[in-house]
């Protein structure tokens, strides 16, 4: 059995990711030996910090051992959107998975940031989300979403029915999403498959 205990900064991620993570290894690793603690949920901001990262995963390890799992494998992944006005994913992440693994040898962790927004990914895979989403006549969906900075925005303008809501709408979406799709057009969805595959 595998632990996962996922660190996320919005309300939705909290409902979404579990979902999400549950998905990845069953549809990507066909892994169903994996037990997805609730995510722990950071204020926007705060992941980036040295000292707020590591208390955040010193409490995701605690919630890890308890109850003890002696020798279970275990994961603690840091997930958060990326500040469009920040360095990009490939430059924030590598220095926080090496504080990581500075202050936390024992513990296997990695950090995947979200380019620009989780709502980015939805973007990417637009036309398995047509429940959700009512597209523009004629409109094509964008093959670069994250160099276009395309995300919640643009999930709300084309959302059918009432306003999108991140706690309500994100986790039903996630499991709709089509995975091929979001990892041919986003990099940093692409990068999270990757981690997940790596288990």
């Amino acid at each position: 059995m595998l632990r996962v205990a996922t660190i996320v900064e919005g309300h939705g991620e909290v409902a979404a990711a579990p979902i999400l993570l549950r998905r990845m290894f069953a549809e990507l690793c066909n892994r169903h030996d994996v037990d997805i603690l609730r995510p722990i949920r950071e204020r926007r901001g705060r992941l980036n910090k040295p000292d707020e990262l590591c208390r955040a995963v010193k409490l995701a390890i605690s919630k890890l051992r308890n109850p003890p799992h002696a020798g279970e494998p275990s994961l603690v992944l840091v997930l958060f959107d990326r500040d469009p006005s920040t360095e990009l994913p490939c430059q924030m992440a590598p220095p926080l998975v090496a504080l990581l693994q500075q202050q936390f040898s024992h513990q296997n962790a990695a950090v995947v940031l979200a380019n620009v927004e989780y709502e980015t990914w939805f973007v990417a895979a637009a036309e398995s989300l047509t429940r959700y989403l009512e597209l523009f006549p004629n409109e094509t969906i964008p093959p670069d979403p994250e160099e276009k900075r395309l995300g919640k925005n643009w999930i709300k303008q084309r959302f059918r029915g009432a306003s999108y809501s991140e706690t309500q709408d994100q986790p039903a979406m996630t499991a709709s999403m089509d995975f091929a799709k979001a990892r041919e057009r986003s990099p940093s969805f692409d990068k999270l498959c990757r981690v997940v595959e790596s288990q």
